[in-house]
């Protein structure tokens, strides 16, 4: 069963998120429908209830969402025996579309990101995928990361292009980050590699600290950017 809290400022997409979200049987909503209706009563609730994930609004009052989620990340590194490290995942929800809000949601540690609007089984599909330990975009979501990254390359000397970060990845952490790149959670990556679930995710691990990431999604686009891999939209 995928424990998850739903954070919004308007009550009518809070009970149509959870009316919809319910017709799944492996789902659980959890907080009552009058919850949460901003980002301090989010961050709060996450820390309480400590629900697999949290589909999160970006606009939000008291507390906007990419702070929730950096403080929520922050709490969670300060105070590993309040909950596992890499709980809650969180999903962002949100109307906005513009570059610097999906790279500052991205930064802060989201694990996902899709634009309301959606179809419910994109909704369906980004819970379960990023449940299992893997980071979901949608295509227009990407389109625009890849733009920013292909932007922060232009802008970058040659010389800074091309660094030595080729040499920081093992050459089976270099294939771990190309399947990471597909958004793959660790049990895949380990049946397409035929290695360890452990082992696979021992990898990831030691990927996102050589690249000095918080979450996966950010990894790939910290690699894009150094040109370790190569990001098709």
């Amino acid at each position: 069963m995928i424990r998850i809290l739903l954070a919004d400022d308007h009550p009518i997409v809070r009970e149509g998120l959870r009316a919809v979200l319910e017709t799944q049987p492996d789902f659980e909503i959890i907080g009552t429908p009058e919850q949460a209706a901003n980002g301090d009563e989010a961050l709060h609730l996450a820390l309480e209830l400590q629900p697999d994930i949290l589909l999160l609004d970006l606009e939000m009052p008291v507390m906007d969402g990419v702070e929730t989620i950096r403080r929520l990340r922050q709490h969670l590194r300060m105070h590993p025996s309040k909950g596992d490290l890499v709980r809650p995942r969180v999903i962002v929800f949100t109307a906005f579309d513009n570059d610097e809000r999906i790279i500052a949601a991205l930064e802060a540690g989201a694990n996902g990101y899709l634009l309301k609007g959606a179809p419910r089984e994109d909704i369906f599909n980004a819970i379960r995928v990023t449940m299992q330990g893997g980071s979901l975009l949608q295509p227009v979501i990407a389109s625009k990361l890849l733009r920013h990254v292909g932007q922060q390359n232009t802008l970058r000397p040659p010389a800074m292009q091309h660094s030595a970060s080729y040499e920081t990845l093992t050459e089976r952490e270099l294939e771990v980050l190309a399947l990471l790149a597909q958004g793959m959670p660790n049990k895949e990556i380990a049946a397409h590699l035929t290695i360890s679930e452990r082992t696979a995710k021992f990898h990831v691990s030691s990927i996102m600290g050589k690249l000095g990431a918080t979450n996966r999604t950010e990894a790939v686009s910290l690699a894009a950017q150094r040109g370790l891999i190569t990001l098709h939209s």
